[in-house]
């Protein structure tokens, strides 16, 4: 699996509206929430327009800003989604990152509105978050610099955060890696929730998180996934037949 800084940005493009139309099946995003990824050479980043179905989205719907904003590249017509500012926040002071994506799946959404409630690591691959998920406290959009880089700062250096009463925000490696985090991160919130109804929740311990996170080649189960997923796609009609050597 290439990286994000030897892949071209052709297949970035397919990348990403195979990402979001994935996304979208596995109802992690809807008819709102974007995925973005880092251009190769750092001048900026990609992200969809603001009228583009998440469910039927193309390469051609995709816009390229520089990190202040400014539309680099696009189709005429439309405009970025509003809350871009999510994204180039993040990629502005983090140069660890090379996706994210935002999105508002319910369930981790309620571990923001629920007095006491507190997410826990409870699967294996909650090590990925194992330096916490804070909770971001402004519910509105995020649509400025200043309230983006307002979120950036509750992240700190965290892979994620929560928007309360709102969604969610990861941050990844590259558009496989930002699949699997989407996928594990949302499947975490769920087996909390649903073990709950069982009894006291136990979350992993950090003995266990180190033990797992030693094991594990995340290079290798991102290649795993991403090959499931797309071919899932394809086989489904998610994904159009003709992407199939662009990704």
């Amino acid at each position: 699996m290439p990286d994000t800084i030897t892949q071209t940005t052709d297949t970035l493009h397919h990348s990403i509206a195979a990402c979001t139309r994935l996304f979208n099946d596995l109802k992690i995003l809807d008819h709102s929430g974007h995925v973005s990824v880092r251009l190769p050479d750092n001048s900026g980043f990609l992200i969809q327009g603001i009228h583009a179905s998440r469910a039927q989205i193309v390469p051609e719907d995709l816009f390229t800003l520089g990190f202040d904003g400014e539309i680099l590249a696009g189709p005429s017509g439309t405009r970025p989604v509003a809350e871009f500012h999510i994204h180039s926040e993040i990629y502005k002071v983090r140069p660890d990152v090379n996706a994210v994506l935002h999105a508002h799946p319910m369930v981790p959404v309620l571990f923001t509105i629920a007095e006491g409630a507190q997410l826990k690591m409870v699967i294996n691959h909650g090590y990925r978050w194992r330096t916490g998920v804070p909770t971001h406290p402004d519910t509105a959009h995020i649509n400025s610099p200043a309230i983006g880089a307002a979120m950036v700062e509750t992240m700190g250096d965290c892979n994620a955060v929560l928007l309360r009463a709102h969604g969610i925000v990861l941050a990844s490696e590259s558009i496989p890696e930002l699949l699997i985090d989407g996928i594990q991160f949302d499947r975490n919130a769920n087996a909390q929730l649903e073990a709950s109804r069982l009894g006291p929740v136990i979350g992993m311990s950090e003995e266990e998180l180190d033990i797992f996170e030693e094991r594990f080649d995340r290079n290798n189960h991102a290649v795993k996934l991403w090959k499931y997923y797309t071919d899932r796609g394809f086989d489904q009609g998610v994904l159009p037949a003709g992407w199939q050597n662009a990704i």
